[in-house]
């Protein structure tokens, strides 16, 4: 009986969430007979005009949620893939070491996301985009990374080139 009242709980909740798509995802792979896929999800750096990042990630499906227990969560892993689809117009972007984040996406309920981060090495005049997870605790080394050369494309910076 008890199984039965969590599952009428966790149910309606589970559709609620499946049904909150996301415009971005241009593709998904079923991986196994439970459903689960990995999505594929273009993302724009609102900054840069030209550049778009395909981000691809492990997505559980309900039914692998319901036998593994941990309904909230999903794996870290992800891949990163920039490319350059016209030309560059570089708007304000944060030129510190740190870099700036350009998407979140949540994968679990509170403590961890996925989120990719740009950040601009003035060395090279590259973009580089990193793919990655952030815990509150325990972090995660699983990254993706892509560069963006600046010197081979065609560039304008709407705020002026960063100097050295």
């Amino acid at each position: 009986m008890n199984r039965f009242v969590n599952f009428a709980i966790v149910a309606p909740l589970a559709l609620l969430l499946a049904a909150c798509g996301d415009s971005r995802e241009v593709g998904s792979v079923g991986v196994d007979w439970t459903g689960n896929d990995i999505a594929i999800e273009a993302v724009a750096d609102p900054e840069v005009d030209g550049v778009v990042c395909h981000l691809a990630y492990f997505n559980r499906s309900f039914i692998d949620r319901v036998s593994q227990g941990n309904w909230f969560e999903d794996p870290s892993y992800s891949a990163l893939d920039c490319s350059v689809t016209g030309p560059i117009t570089i708007g304000d972007i944060n030129t510190r070491p740190g870099g700036e984040e350009v998407f979140r996406q949540g994968r679990s309920l509170i403590w961890k996301s996925l989120r990719v981060t740009r950040v601009y090495d003035q060395s090279s005049n590259s973009l580089i985009y990193l793919g990655h997870a952030r815990q509150v605790q325990q972090g995660s080394g699983k990254m993706s990374l892509s560069v963006i050369p600046l010197s081979t494309e065609q560039v304008v910076w709407t705020n002026g080139a960063p100097t050295p």
